[in-house]
């Protein structure tokens, strides 16, 4: 028996709102790669469901940017550290370097992929030009007030620079070693984005008073102003084509336009959101023009962290690439076990995807939704999904339309955990007591002794199992409640459980990280030998024949264990960084695992028996 990475799934990058978020391509423009919280992901463009992780930060990731020559990325995080790394062997870090007291910004290459320029929000600078295979220094970047916001480094010969800031100037630099040589005050507020062109021959500078300028590439001298009224939001982001005559521009006003240089003007605009209606979610907060493709591709990011795919030229979107920026916490399939099952994933900002396995691709759920924390998922007969979240409601969603049903249920807490019967009925825990549904009505409500609060449940067309945060285990009828069992002081408190798929079998798993599976005819332990956690159970799902079980943990790591082997586990070490929130099987020899890192991950166990 073996397990082995089958699939990434990519979050969309980190978004903050009022906040300029980058993208970089590499220069075949195959690849994208973008921060998520504090990993960097190298996403396929054609297939978003190829992707690579890098997980050597150890604090919140804000920029990646490819080198010219397509081997390296320069990555950078809150702590003012920049990473350089191999993107196309196995990740291997290059270099580890601490250029400034606070959150990298932007980052860019000089055109020989030797030298980096690193800005953001320092305490004694806030910026600085090393070179990339050693950290030595190779520059200084003065002449700014306040942070740097963004950088650019001309690719030919001299050398020149220039960066933006909350300062309202753009500073010009010769290089290399680069040095100062002029500051400009054409803004009126914040800088957010500079681009030098392909050729070298221009720079084009945008920010948060709307506005648009070009200056001239070689000598940093303004040339003229475009475009002026046409953006009725703060401009983010901008990108040249590899013509050098048309760049994008992404704004908070909800549109993408291509610019031509020689005319001056806008020559094709895309408004996302419902035409007419102001959305937050919708501003264009980062924008890509892959220089490596001849397709006209442009890729444009929302707030929402959703990747809108435009073609030069069609009005039309091509497509949208949909996934969850945020810690996932929760994961459940409509037909647990099948290969046509498609798979539930919630997370921390309200957010539900819908994913199919053969493909992996992601979808949302239309319909009003949760507000915030996704507690629970657990799918019903019937093509019924229902989830909890913190905002204290059950929700309803029909797995074949995916869409919310109904209107929300309001729960007497906040819940703990969900759990759901062939017959229809819904069981959640809350830290108040233990409540039931049935078709999205309140059926039955009771309180455990003692003022016991649960922390999970599971259940079954017979037994009820609800853990306590005494370390007990209660065993009640789905149907009136009624305690049939109580196993008290088990020495730790039960974060997970599950049935096994005959209902003979019942796993616990342990905030110490162990896991105890008890014959729910005797109630007696039946394995115990599941002990390779470090830290707690976070999630336990059985295979449809029930001869093998997956878990995962706060330690980061997944497990398959063996029933009739229990000696007998395979694990992957380090699966998400942050911890592992939820594991579930999809077929025979697949399982899928979600964790804080806001990644989707298929693994592939083999020599099953």
């Amino acid at each position: 028996m073996s397990i082995r990475s089958d699939a990434i799934w990519a979050p969309c990058p980190s978004t903050t709102r009022g906040q300029p978020t980058q993208l970089s391509c590499d220069p075949k423009g195959e690849r994208l790669a973008y921060a998520n919280n504090k990993s960097i992901f190298l996403r396929s463009i054609d297939n978003p469901a190829i992707s690579t992780q890098y997980p050597g930060h150890t604090t919140g990731t804000t920029v990646a940017r490819f080198s010219p020559s397509g081997y390296h990325v320069a990555s950078g995080d809150v702590s003012g550290t920049v990473r350089v790394w191999d993107c196309v062997g196995e990740g291997s870090t290059k270099g580890e370097y601490h250029i400034i007291g606070g959150r990298i910004n932007d980052l860019a290459w000089d055109g020989d992929s030797a030298r980096i320029i690193a800005v953001g929000d320092g305490k004694e600078k806030y910026g600085h030009c090393i070179t990339a295979d050693s950290g030595n220094s190779v520059g200084e970047i003065s002449g700014h007030s306040a942070q740097i916001n963004c950088v650019s480094i001309r690719q030919q010969r001299p050398l020149r620079a220039m960066t933006g800031s909350d300062d309202t100037s753009l500073v010009f630099y010769h290089g290399a070693p680069f040095k100062f040589n002029t500051s400009l005050r054409k803004h009126q507020r914040f800088i957010y984005g500079v681009a030098f062109s392909p050729d070298g021959s221009s720079i084009v500078s945008v920010g948060a008073d709307k506005r648009i300028f070009l200056l001239d590439g070689k000598t940093g001298e303004p040339k003229t102003e475009i475009g002026a009224g046409e953006h009725k939001g703060s401009i983010f982001s901008v990108s040249w084509a590899r013509d050098s005559k048309r760049f994008v521009t992404s704004s908070a006003d909800q549109t993408v336009k291509i610019w031509d240089t020689e005319a001056g003007k806008a020559v094709q605009t895309w408004r996302m959101g419902e035409e007419g209606k102001v959305s937050v979610p919708d501003h264009q907060v980062g924008v890509v023009w892959p220089s490596g493709r001849s397709d006209g591709l442009i890729i444009s990011l929302n707030l929402h962290g959703d990747l809108t795919y435009l073609s030069e030229g069609d009005p039309a979107f091509r497509d949208i690439v949909h996934s969850h920026h945020k810690n996932i916490t929760a994961v459940a399939t409509s037909e647990s076990g099948n290969s046509g099952a498609t798979l539930f994933t919630g997370s921390s900002d309200g957010r539900i995807c819908n994913w199919d396995p053969s493909s992996g691709r992601a979808g949302l759920i239309d319909g009003s939704g949760h507000s915030n924390y996704v507690a629970a998922i657990s799918a019903a007969p019937e093509g019924r999904i229902y989830s909890v979240g913190w905002d204290d409601s059950l929700r309803s969603i029909d797995a074949s339309s995916a869409v919310f049903t109904g209107q929300a249920t309001t729960t007497d807490g906040q819940p703990k955990g969900i759990a759901t019967t062939t017959d229809g009925l819904t069981v959640v825990a809350t830290h108040k007591g233990i409540e039931t549904f049935k078709d999205g009505q309140k059926h039955k409500s009771i309180s455990l002794k003692n003022n016991i609060s649960p922390t999970t449940v599971a259940a079954n067309d017979t037994l009820l199992a609800i853990a306590g945060d005494d370390s007990s285990l209660h065993i009640l009828s789905p149907t009136t409640l009624e305690t049939l069992r109580a196993l008290p002081s088990l020495g730790s408190n039960i974060s997970a459980l599950s049935f096994s798929p005959a209902g003979d079998l019942l796993a616990a798993g342990f905030s110490n990280g162990r896991i105890s599976v008890f014959d729910t005819g005797t109630w007696e332990v039946a394995i115990s030998r599941w002990s390779s956690h470090t830290g707690r159970v976070t999630g336990i799902n059985w295979n449809q024949e029930g001869t093998y079980a997956v878990s995962g943990g706060l330690d980061t790591n997944v497990y398959v264990w063996s029933v009739k082997k229990p000696g007998m586990r395979v694990g992957k070490t380090n699966a998400h960084k942050d911890g592992v929130n939820g594991v579930v099987w999809v077929d025979g020899e697949r399982v899928v695992s979600v964790g804080g890192d806001a990644a989707v991950k298929v693994w592939r166990v083999e020599g099953l028996t």
